[in-house]
């Protein structure tokens, strides 16, 4: 088991911070909000910052000037939208997870649900929704339990599927399975094999106020990963609860290290979406969720001080 420790070395420090509205207002035929909300993955793809949201179908692109939203195929309600108001939440895709990896980018669903078991895959602004199912039984089945995925990292050759670990008193906690990209990206396209599990690495992050941590994204950059976690007091990996805190890690062999990470008022937040700028280690992005449909998500640029 990775154990994570809290280094005093290590801190995060928010530099700049901004709410994530579109740049235009949302026709009622696209079915989108106004603002990013539920932000739940970030990665660079080229030089563009996407977005991943796990209750609206719709990629946010940001850029220095704004925000434009690329949409995603409608639910089976003809909804893009998804939310404990308009009933249909159970129909969302609950993408939590994204990657970038050869200019294209892949959002995972989070496999709490069988709905939430499909892929979405984005090249060139046109978005496919691939099943995959039988990847995500197979996952399930070497945890042991229920599965949320909430975060991916390319550590090449072989994608890193981070367990979240909040599923229920049953859960085993945060674990780390990784599988071959090469196999999965050919099993997508068409091919008979099925990735194997190469790995699973459980975790243990620690707590903030009797509240487990959990992961909530991950990014790789050369020899090292690293994480978001959230203590979120939640009986399971559908509804939301308190969150006590977040914290950024680094894994690096068979050691993990963290820091916490608040908003600049000094308030837990709920740090979900994870990217280093490009060509640093330094700098990172940090996609933060209200948890509130009419609160517009917050992006942070943080420093990374101390030896990362």
């Amino acid at each position: 088991m990775l154990r994570a420790h809290l280094d005093p070395r290590l801190g995060v420090r928010v530099i700049a911070q901004r709410a994530l509205h579109y740049d235009t207002p949302a026709a009622a035929a696209e079915d989108r909000p106004d603002h990013v909300r539920a932000a739940s993955g970030l990665a660079h793809v080229g030089d563009r910052l996407v977005v991943i949201q796990d209750d609206t179908s719709f990629l946010g692109v940001i850029t220095p000037g704004g925000v434009s939203a690329i949409a995603l195929p409608r639910g089976s309600d003809g909804r893009r939208r998804f939310e404990v108001a308009l009933r249909n939440k159970a129909e969302k895709l609950d993408l939590e997870s994204c990657v970038a990896i050869d200019g294209e980018l892949w959002a995972f669903g989070s496999g709490s649900t069988p709905k939430r078991e499909r892929i979405c895959r984005v090249r060139d602004d046109v978005p496919s929704i691939i099943d995959a199912g039988p990847l995500y039984a197979r996952v399930r089945q070497v945890l042991g339990g229920s599965l949320n995925i909430e975060g991916v990292a390319y550590v090449a050759p072989e994608l890193w599927l981070f367990h979240r670990g909040n599923t229920g008193l049953a859960d085993p906690g945060p674990a780390i399975v990784r599988v071959s990209f090469p196999v999965l990206r050919a099993w997508l396209d068409g091919s008979s094999e099925m990735p194997a599990v190469l790995d699973v690495r459980p975790c243990d992050l620690g707590s903030i106020g009797g509240t487990r941590l959990g992961f909530t994204d991950a990014v790789a950059a050369h020899d090292r990963v690293y994480y978001l976690a959230a203590a979120e007091a939640s009986a399971n990996a559908v509804d939301d609860g308190a969150v006590l805190g977040s914290q950024v890690g680094v894994i690096a062999g068979n050691t993990m290290r963290a820091a916490p990470i608040c908003g600049p008022d000094g308030v837990p937040i709920k740090a979900e979406g994870l990217a280093l700028a490009p060509g640093r280690v330094d700098r990172a992005y940090i996609a933060v969720d209200p948890d509130d449909t009419d609160r517009a998500a917050t992006l942070y640029e943080v420093e990374l001080t101390g030896p990362w």
